[in-house]
Formats: structure tokens, C-alpha cells, sequence
């Protein structure tokens, strides 16, 4: 048997990600009680439905009521409004967390809510799909993948440790850093990515009907990834472009210059310097692969996670 590492879980918040961990923490035997809580009255339904908890509270403030850990899992432009309800309901030595991709504006709008008796320990749970919604979460969303988690210095080491037994125990690798600095490497890894899919896809939607038709007829592998990623959740996306964009905007500076160089080598025949970044590139992706953070397989391996 697991030992148990929170008696009680409760989640705020429940698509991909909190469905995920529900899933997971069951898996792994290591929580006592998850505790389920989220706006929308047909989502907390079908989390009962699907089983996702043991108590469900359409208020946030119930949900906390005794939890040894707390995890928001909702937009990142949420984040603060629901440190706000929870703070005067949550349980001395508890910890709170979260799973945003964005993390300096999730601690400056969540810390000042937060008691002096929790600790408070930020994350992120690098994996996803393009599915949302509870009936998405499945319990290996997290395996082998990485979670970073951001905690201030003077948090409590041992609530640290409790955290990364947690995720460790959900599958995940786990790797702390400040919250500016994984902000500036997400934007170059994921937030950027996500981008420009969104900017290509929508290129190709302001084509004329015709061009249109045909781009979507004979999409090639290329395309098709980027339609995938350019189907995320809009609102969780819109909320992440709005809370890193210094750092969204440094890496989009870096792009745009070697996007510049790239155009001056295509208009002025410079097959060398074209060679030269495809060699690097393909590189990156044979690391990638060979550290265990993807698969050769053909067409990346992709299985439909859309049910759990």
C-alpha cells in the first residue's frame, strides 16, 4: 500500500489538469479523500458522474474546509479571485498550489490572499492536450513528464517535499526554480509554440473560401500539428498571453529576428544557411526523443486521450 501523503485533496477547478490528478492520485493510492469544486453546475455534475471525487462543493470556500492540500486548477486570470474566496476557510499547515502555465502573475495575485499559516507552493504540470473538460483527464497525463514547481525561498522545505512526493508518486519528474525564470523558459517551449500555431491557423481561415477548401483537403502533417495545437483552450490561452507577456514578447523579438534571416536566405538563394538551422533543428529533436520527452514512433505516437 502507497502511503498516504494528503488525507485530504481538494481541487478547484475540474478539466484536463484536475481530472488528471483526481485520476492519478487514485492511481497511486496516495490521497485519503479528494474533495471536488468548481463554478459550473454541469461540470460538477459530470465530475460526479465520472467519479472524479468523493464530496463536491459548487462553492470553493466548502471545498477547502479541512484540506491538507489545495490545488487550483482554473485560468490563470482566475487564480486570484479564488485565492480571495478561499483564504479565510483554509486549514492551518495546509498547503495550496496550482497548475498554471504562467507563474510570477500567479503568485502576485494569489500570495497577498493567502494566511501566513499555509504554505504556499506554485506549479506546473508540463503535459496536456488539446481536449479540455473533466471527461479529458486521464491518469497517465503526468507520466514521465515534468512538473515544475516555483516555490518562494522562505517557504517551508518540508511542505516542498511533500509537493514533489506528490507529483513523483502522480508519475511526474519534478524540478524547482524561481517563477520569473520558468516563465522565461515557457514562453520559449510552450507559449510561443502555441502562438504561432494559433497565428498560422488563423492565416489559413482568412484565406479565400476556395484556397481555403483546399488548404483544409490536403493539410500535410505539418499543418494538421499545428491545427492541434491551435485547438486548446481559448480562454486558459488568452489568460496566459495576458500574464507572461514580457516574456512572450522577448521570445517573439528573438523570433521575429531569426525569421528575418531565414526570409533573407530564402529571397537570396542561401541554401548553406537553410541547411545549416534544418541540421541543428533535427538535432533538437533527436534529444528530445533520446531523454524520453517524446517518440520516434510514426506520427509522434499520438493516441486520442479525448476519454479518459
Amino acid at each position: 500500500m502507497a502511503e498516504i501523503i494528503f488525507p485530504r485533496l481538494t481541487l478547484v477547478g475540474i478539466g484536463l489538469i484536475g481530472a488528471s490528478i483526481a485520476l492519478a492520485a487514485r492511481r497511486a493510492g496516495v490521497v485519503g479523500e479528494i474533495v471536488v469544486s468548481t463554478r459550473r453546475p454541469e461540470t460538477l455534475k459530470r465530475a460526479e458522474e465520472l467519479r472524479l471525487g468523493d464530496r463536491y462543493f459548487a462553492t470553493a470556500a466548502e471545498a477547502v474546509a479541512g484540506a491538507d492540500c489545495v490545488i487550483v486548477s482554473v485560468p490563470v486570470g482566475a487564480c486570484g479571485a479564488v485565492a480571495a474566496e478561499i483564504g479565510p476557510h483554509l486549514k492551518a499547515g495546509s498547503i495550496v498550489s496550482d497548475v498554471g502555465s504562467v507563474k510570477a502573475s500567479v503568485v502576485r495575485a494569489m500570495q497577498p490572499h493567502l494566511p501566513p499559516t499555509v504554505s504556499f507552493v506554485p506549479g506546473h504540470p508540463i503535459a496536456g492536450t488539446e481536449y479540455s473538460g473533466p471527461d479529458a483527464g486521464f491518469a497517465a497525463l503526468f507520466d514521465n513528464r515534468w512538473c515544475v514547481l516555483t516555490p518562494a525561498p522562505e517557504v517551508d522545505p518540508a511542505a516542498v517535499a511533500r509537493m514533489m512526493a506528490f507529483w513523483r508518486a502522480l508519475g511526474a519528474n519534478v524540478e524547482t526554480m524561481s517563477a520569473e525564470h520558468h516563465d522565461l523558459v515557457l514562453a520559449i517551449t510552450s507559449h510561443l509554440p502555441h502562438l504561432i500555431a494559433y497565428n498560422i491557423v488563423g492565416t489559413a481561415s482568412d484565406l479565400e473560401a476556395g484556397i481555403r477548401s483546399e488548404v483544409l483537403k490536403f493539410s500535410a502533417s505539418g499543418f494538421r500539428d499545428f491545427t492541434r495545437i491551435a485547438a486548446s483552450d481559448p480562454v486558459m490561452w488568452r489568460d496566459i498571453f495576458m500574464n507572461n507577456k514580457d516574456a512572450v514578447l522577448e521570445m517573439l523579438g528573438r523570433f521575429n529576428e531569426d525569421l528575418a534571416t531565414l526570409t533573407r536566405a530564402i529571397r537570396n538563394g542561401d541554401g548553406e544557411t537553410l541547411f545549416d538551422l534544418f541540421t541543428r533543428t533535427r538535432a533538437i529533436r533527436r534529444s528530445i526523443v533520446a531523454i524520453g520527452q517524446d517518440t520516434a514512433e510514426a506520427d509522434f505516437g499520438r493516441r486520442d486521450h479525448a476519454k479518459p
